[in-house]
């Protein structure tokens, strides 16, 4: 029995040693201008798509926090191009957050890490759009919303980018740069998030671990704004904003979530997010 379309690309990936000799040789043919496709995200249904949490030195020396992983709804997966609807609950403000995300080849469980870069199929790019002062459940009442997950443009294989923790991340709002920021400065390198999430769940083709995020950067999304992220060596991806209730923010970069993700990581302090972001244009 044929997988329902959303859940093909797993399969490919699966079985991407059979099928690449052809995936090769069509590549080598006459093909239509990029401009003229519409692109998916390279995977659409992932049994797992699991977060870093920060995951990123912020700037500051120091020790390690604590490896974290939060699941984030497979549902909220968007199309390049696509548009980033914010729904209409209450949030403080809605952020992007740049991340070079990893797409598993291989069904693995308690994965050593010095071996995990070998059930890796590729990597890919993803913006982690955030709903900030939601409440509890880091991962389903901040992250899930439908769009919130805008994927791609592509999977680079990993005989394409050598070294994944030699690469470098940028975001742009409205053209206004924000993030930019490289993976060398990961507090918990890729090898060890895999380990980490093999040995508490088994991980499918197709699943994904985004590597987390540096905040410094961070700023609103918001209606008519287009998102682009840049992952070095997979290419850039681009999304529109679409608000049906038309809040605003401040133009710029939000300094207080950088701020306090910074003193959080220095003496463990959490922040009011009353006082903590950035507030709204009345």
């Amino acid at each position: 029995m044929a997988l329902p379309g959303l859940y093909r690309m797993n399969a490919l990936i699966e079985s991407f040693d059979e099928f690449r000799g052809a995936i090769e040789k069509a590549a080598t043919g006459a093909g239509r201008p990029l401009a003229e496709a519409q692109l998916r995200a390279p995977v659409q249904r992932p049994v797992q798509m699991l977060f870093a949490m920060g995951n990123y030195h912020e700037g500051l020396e120091g020790t390690a926090r604590p490896l974290g992983l939060f699941l984030k709804a497979s549902s909220t997966i968007l199309d390049p191009g696509g548009t980033v609807v914010l729904p209409s609950d209450d949030a403080k403000i809605f952020h992007h957050e740049a991340e070079i995300a990893v797409v598993i080849g291989k069904e693995c469980k308690d994965v050593a890490a010095e071996d995990a870069l070998d059930v890796v199929f590729g990597y890919t790019g993803i913006i982690d759009v955030s709903a900030r002062g939601m409440g509890m459940g880091v991962g389903f009442i901040d992250k899930s919303f439908e769009t919130f997950c805008p994927m791609g443009p592509w999977i680079t294989l990993t005989d394409e980018i050598t070294d994944p923790q030699n690469v470098s991340v940028r975001l742009w709002q409205n053209d206004q740069p924000r993030q930019e920021y490289h993976t060398s400065d990961m507090e918990h390198q890729i090898r060890n998030l895999i380990a980490y999430a093999s040995h508490i769940t088994r991980l499918y083709p197709g699943d994904i671990i985004a590597c987390g995020t540096n905040h410094q950067g961070l700023g609103p999304m918001q209606d008519g704004e287009t998102t682009t992220l840049e992952v070095e060596g997979v290419g850039r991806l681009t999304v529109k904003v679409s608000d049906p209730h038309g809040r605003r923010w401040p133009m710029e970069i939000d300094p207080n979530i950088g701020r306090a993700i910074r003193q959080w990581r220095k003496d463990g302090t959490h922040l009011d997010p009353a006082t903590s972001y950035a507030g709204r244009i009345a």
